[in-house]
């Protein structure tokens, strides 16, 4: 097979344009196509006027080495990759049958945990899944009564709980991130098998919303149970006994739980997610190695999604193949700060995401119909650890941090659970808001207009004030002055990285595998599924080594 990429077409082309262009491209007879294949297909809107499709695909061609041969040069006519996923440990059954054998414990059952505890149990090693919160159904409850009633529930919400956060967001399955051992593929195989739709396969920016996730969620935990593997709800981990082994090394040995039980493990996979403050600070007093990390802190910016569609589409927008647009967009300010887009959710909503009573934070979610009134964003402004100096000085200076501007938030908002929320406009006229305007914020419990200079540093605002005329002349109308705001959003990134060497272990905790977001190695579902994997090989290797 060979893989064509780059390949672009009319919007609007006729199903068997596919192999006619790419015999044109390799220059051979239609008839000499034998089969093609679409790997992916993405579209090309630099010209509104011209929107395009643009395929990579596999093809078997008739006199292959001669075809490759005359395009040896052609860096888009290449041989197609083997992306067929190999498990490293084959003989787990036999190992996890022994006497002395002791399972691998994943704490935290979010997109790294799940992929984590799927590979081990696929190669027959039996894992134990800790996870603080509720199943998943229940808690889809738990979070519905956060934004239903302001009833928030500790254990059980947005950010705690089987799935993870990423259960209630946009679902993106994609990212920049290089995969060279393609491990997305196999992340993506095994969210189709668990009922995900097979376009995620096919689409450059595949994305599956929260009501899918919920069943796919309840699929690999059936599929991990049936394969040996143990789920345990509710089980939060607050302690690390830590020992000395016969090299003289620090070594995980058993995690305490919240009920008193203890938990002997050897090996554990720490995928614990970005807002397990506590569980950061049980690591910091056990002795683990961790430092401070960047990240970011903004707003969620809404506009209608038809305005988005228009910049971004022209006269195509609406048209079936294109669904509803997305954007990115980044501006260094005049105070040395990085403005951008984070986490985009066409067609979607704005929801309350804290974890924490007396806080408020926001994030972004769209379901995969995508077709809700408005688009929103995190418009968010990079910080790093040194803006965390009036805050602490230790590892978890930026858990400070965040939870100072989420009660701030908090009380600007009213209580509640109500968030702050601006006008555009108010905020490019330096007033703070009494009313908003004809674009309605889908935060719920709900809004109260005011001044969000009550609830960020005093370098965010101006950065953000200065990037939004700049991001206007990229989608007209961004800048539109009745684009609300809604604060705070804080939760971009885990405060901190568990520190790990080559081998993906603790720098000084031997069996201790920090993985995903919440230790600073993965940046949303995909990344994080795909360390799960990398982490979850690099522990069967050690196990059977």
């Amino acid at each position: 097979m060979l893989r064509l990429t780059e390949l672009k077409l009319p919007l609007d082309h006729v199903p068997d344009a596919l192999p006619a262009a790419a015999a044109a491209r390799l220059g051979v007879a239609q008839a000499d196509i034998l089969s093609h294949a679409v790997f992916r297909r993405g579209y090309d809107a630099r010209r509104r006027g011209g929107v395009s499709l643009v395929y990579s695909l596999d093809v078997a061609v008739r006199d292959e080495a001669a075809v490759l041969n005359r395009h040896e040069a052609d860096g888009q006519v290449q041989p197609a990759p083997d992306m067929r996923y190999r498990m490293v440990v084959e003989d787990g059954v036999a190992r996890a049958s022994r006497p002395d054998y002791r399972r691998p414990v994943v704490i935290g059952a979010g997109p790294c945990g799940l992929l984590a505890a799927l590979v081990l149990a696929q190669m027959g090693l039996r894992p134990l899944i800790l996870e603080r919160g509720r199943a998943v159904r229940e808690r889809t409850v738990d979070t519905f009564a956060l934004w239903r009633r302001s009833e928030l529930r500790p254990e059980s919400n947005v950010q705690f709980g089987e799935g993870g956060a990423g259960t209630f967001s946009d679902g993106k399955l994609y990212s920049q991130a290089s995969d060279r051992q393609h491990y997305g593929r196999k992340v993506l195989h095994e969210f189709v098998r668990a009922g995900a739709p097979e376009e995620i396969l096919v689409v450059s920016k595949p994305h599956v919303g929260t009501f899918r996730l919920v069943t796919m969620v309840e699929s690999i935990r059936a599929q991990i149970e049936a394969l040996g593997g143990e789920y345990r709800f509710g089980a939060r981990v607050t302690g690390f006994e830590v020992g000395n082994s016969r090299d003289g090394n620090r070594r995980i040995e058993a995690v305490t739980l919240a009920d008193g039980g203890i938990v002997e493990a050897r090996h554990v996979v720490l995928a614990i997610g970005h807002s397990a403050r506590d569980t950061f600070e049980a690591l910091l007093a056990a002795g683990v190695s961790m430092q401070a990390k960047p990240l970011s802190i903004g707003v969620r910016i809404e506009h209608p999604q038809s305005l988005i569609d228009r910049a971004r589409f022209g006269d195509n927008a609406g048209h079936p193949k294109l669904g509803a647009a997305d954007y990115k967009l980044v501006h260094h300010a005049a105070n040395g700060r990085g403005v951008y887009s984070f986490c985009m959710c066409p067609g979607g909503t704005v929801v309350a995401a804290t974890s924490e009573p007396g806080r408020v934070v926001t994030n972004g979610m769209s379901q995969y119909s995508r077709n809700e009134r408005n688009a929103n964003a995190g418009l968010v402004v990079g910080l790093t650890p040194a803006d965390f100096a009036p805050f602490g000085d230790g590892p978890l200076a930026g858990v400070a941090f965040q939870r100072h501007w989420e009660s701030r938030a908090f009380e600007a908002g009213g209580g509640q659970y109500r968030a702050p929320a601006q006008r555009v406009g108010d905020l490019l006229a330096g007033r703070a808001s009494t009313m908003l305007g004809d674009v309605v914020p889908s935060y719920t419990p709900g809004v109260t207009p005011t001044d969000l200079a009550h609830c960020l540093p005093d370098y965010a605002l101006p950065a953000i004030r200065e990037a939004l005329p700049r991001f206007g002349r990229q989608i007209r109308g961004f800048d539109m002055a009745d684009a609300v705001m809604t604060g705070v959003e804080t939760r971009t990134s885990s405060p901190v990285r568990i520190t790990r060497g080559a081998d993906l272990q603790s720098l000084n905790t031997r069996g201790l595998y920090p993985a995903g977001e919440g230790c600073g190695y993965a940046g949303g579902i995909m990344t994080a599924g795909i360390d799960g994997i990398r982490v979850a090989e690099a522990l069967a290797l050690d196990l059977a080594g």
